[in-house]
């Protein structure tokens, strides 16, 4: 087995986030925590040609048990804080009995590839 499919199975997964988005950006500084949680688990989810199409279920953030982004509300509100600051976009509206909710990471401020 070459080395490149050695290192490609063993290779963690990670999500991109340029220096100039963690040091210099004033709005990602400004949101709350679990904003930025959320976008990060939803930058995660994001390969490169599901932009518009990427889910995340809220029952997938719970499982997480991040502080801060364990209750209905508190997650909902960090939706709502990212797509009000531009960040991401809905454009699948769903609920509980409907289509499912998926979003469009706009790149505003982060380079998505």
């Amino acid at each position: 087995m070459s080395w490149a499919k050695r290192n490609k199975r063993s290779s963690e997964p990670f999500v991109r986030l340029s220096r100039e988005l963690l040091f210099k950006s004033s709005e990602w500084a400004a949101f709350r925590p679990g904003a930025r949680d959320v976008y990060l688990l939803l930058k995660a989810k994001y390969n490169g040609g599901n932009n518009g199409n990427i889910r995340l279920y809220y029952s997938e953030i719970r499982r997480r048990r991040i502080t801060g982004l364990r209750s209905d509300k508190a997650i909902s509100s960090a939706f709502k804080e990212l797509e009000s600051a531009g960040w991401l976009k809905r454009t699948e509206l769903g609920g509980l009995h409907r289509h499912l909710n998926e979003y469009l990471l706009t790149g505003k401020h982060d380079k998505l590839l």
